[in-house]
């Protein structure tokens, strides 16, 4: 069956209520904690591929995303990069949709139309975008995680989570169609976004996903707390700590850094908008993240 450019197996599943859990790659998935995360709730709830794009090459450039080769029962097999829509049913709803996302090279509005007729078609209840950003925080402090909620409440306080409206302005991804898309159609739409300390860079972290962990347990009653990787995520940051001792301005750096985390939480926990210059970055550490940020930048293109 074909929904927009998506390829859907059948039979097709008739889905209860369904939400969508949705990461975009390699957009705001820094860390892989998108990746991971729905790895992670895909094997708790026990989901089956429901469908992927046709023809994926009409959508991204394989000199960027590059397919890969591998061995199936010893003949050699092309791999090619594709976005990949699962699902997950439970007893008594809501089920779940998880959508595992490329951002587009090209046809752009075609691709997230699609994605429209996808969400339409199901009659999703509600979308949660989740991702992770780099940003100046330190590991050695709580990660922070910022979002929206709209109506949604959280069965439990998390702490270090801030309710935050983006107020960006400037170049973006044409992904935000999706998001335009589902606010227009009346959908109810959430988003969580982990900051990870910029200076780390680790291909998976554990750390960030246990903290998007965290905050879902907290909207859905069916994602219990300690699925959460926090043994793995420490151990990481624990190794890293210790690795850094002998480098003597990234420790000094990270005491800034430190100074400013602490300066604003307590800005924010006292109303007393004067506290948060005391803690202003150092000219070294605002030039260390530039140079980092164009490094990053350059590493993506």
């Amino acid at each position: 069956m074909k929904i927009g450019a998506f390829q859907i197996h059948e039979p097709v599943p008739e889905l209860k209520d369904p939400h969508v859990f949705a990461m975009v790659r390699p957009w705001v998935d820094v860390g892989s904690v998108g990746t991971l995360t729905l790895n992670r709730l895909e094997r708790y709830l026990g989901s089956k591929e429901l469908g992927k794009l046709e023809r994926p090459g009409e959508f991204f450039d394989f000199t960027r995303y590059r397919p890969t080769m591998r061995l199936v029962q010893g003949e050699r097999e092309v791999k090619i990069p594709n976005s990949i829509i699962r699902y997950a049913q439970t007893e008594n709803g809501p089920d779940y949709l998880f959508f595992h996302l490329l951002e587009p090279h090209s046809n752009g509005e075609d691709y997230t139309d699609s994605l429209l007729e996808v969400v339409n078609h199901f009659n999703i209840k509600r979308y949660c975008r989740i991702g992770a950003m780099y940003d100046a925080v330190p590991h050695t402090r709580p990660l922070l995680v910022t979002g929206t909620l709209g109506d949604v409440t959280l069965n439990r306080e998390v702490p270090n989570f801030k309710v935050r409206k983006s107020t960006y302005q400037g170049p973006t991804t044409i992904m935000n169609l999706l998001s335009e898309g589902i606010e227009k159609s009346e959908i109810e739409s959430i988003n969580f976004m982990v900051h990870l300390p910029q200076y780390v860079q680790l291909e998976e972290d554990y750390a960030g996903t246990s903290r998007m962990i965290e905050v879902l347990s907290s909207v859905y009653d069916s994602i219990p707390q300690d699925l959460a990787p926090t043994g793995r995520g420490q151990r990481q940051y624990r190794d890293l700590s210790a690795s850094l001792e002998q480098n003597n301005e990234l420790k000094d750096l990270i005491k800034q850094m430190e100074a400013y985390y602490d300066a604003q939480l307590d800005s924010e926990e006292t109303g007393k908008e004067e506290t948060v210059p005391t803690a202003t970055l150092s000219p070294e550490i605002e030039r260390f993240l530039t140079e980092l940020g164009e490094r990053l930048d350059g590493d993506e293109e």
